[in-house]
């Protein structure tokens, strides 16, 4: 995929880029990479990428309500990294079946230890095998575990609530929230509270992604975005409900060369406090 230049960020260095399936595929005829496939154990049986391991979402969220989404703790980290072969000097390739979203999650969670220069496979499984490229069956893996005992957290890629309430008020951040506009405006319930954080723009992670053309990211993306008022001049923080969606969104910033953080409690955690500023449409009484 083809991008606009973006704007460089020091709070993240490194590099996110795309590669299309043609590409893939000489790549792994000369070269040797990390390559993950985020998906269910289910669908991972029924169809990965040969040479692929696999990274159930489950692995890469807290699970720990109302925030079920955030990080997981180092420990589990750790595991996971060790299980799949993780190393710092590994090329690393992610998809996913969705479009994006899981494959920047796993984008995301690499950011947080510090791995900031990782591919993204645009289209993921779906871009694959309309490319009618080879893929294998099976849930058998074939990976010699790693030692990843020194892992680190990184807290740069990292918003919490104190984070996005200093980008609200005074204006030096952009809020990005990729939930449904229901959600938005306060139409659809999924936390205690309704409706969205104030001053967020919104932008539904679906039309990040192009449905006729194998789940690809969409043409024009970046301006598309710099016509919303999210063009990387200021620090991005985004969110949707549990940080899934917004890991399409993050991986969108990063690839962009953008200043972007994910607000991994998101509204599930947001919209379960009482003492959080909210916005919300859909109450006429403007409670």
């Amino acid at each position: 995929m083809s991008t606009e230049s973006g704007t460089s960020s020091t709070q993240n260095p490194g590099q996110v880029t795309t590669v299309d399936p043609i590409e893939l595929s000489e790549i792994l005829q000369t070269q040797s990479i990390l390559l993950v496939q985020v998906t269910s154990a289910e669908v991972f049986a029924q169809a990965h990428i040969p040479g692929a391991v696999l990274v159930t979402p489950a692995e890469l969220v807290s699970g720990i309500p109302p925030a079920t989404g955030k990080l997981p703790d180092r420990d589990r980290l750790v595991s996971l990294f060790d299980r799949i072969g993780y190393s710092t000097d590994k090329d690393i390739i992610v998809y996913d079946d969705e479009g994006g979203g899981w494959a920047g999650r796993f984008g995301w969670t690499l950011d947080c230890i510090g791995h900031r220069d990782w591919r993204y496979l645009d289209g993921g499984l779906h871009a694959w095998a309309a490319s009618e490229l080879e893929l294998a069956a099976g849930g058998e893996q074939t990976v010699a575990p790693t030692d990843n005992s020194s892992l680190e957290i990184d807290q740069k890629p990292i918003a919490e609530i104190p984070d996005v309430l200093a980008a609200i008020e005074d204006g030096s951040g952009v809020v990005l929230d990729v939930r449904s506009k229901e959600e938005h405006i306060g139409l659809k319930q999924a936390s205690a509270r309704v409706g969205h954080i104030p001053t967020a723009v919104n932008y539904d992670w679906l039309l990040m992604k192009d449905p006729q053309n194998h789940q690809i990211l969409m043409p024009n993306l970046q301006s598309t975005l710099t016509g919303i008022g999210v063009d990387g001049s200021k620090p991005i923080i985004t969110h949707c409900q549990t940080h899934h969606r917004s890991g399409l969104s993050y991986m969108v910033g990063r690839i962009f060369g953008y200043d972007i953080r994910a607000y991994h409690g998101s509204w599930s955690e947001w919209g379960n406090r009482e003492d959080t500023p909210i916005t919300n449409p859909s109450d006429s009484s403007g409670g």
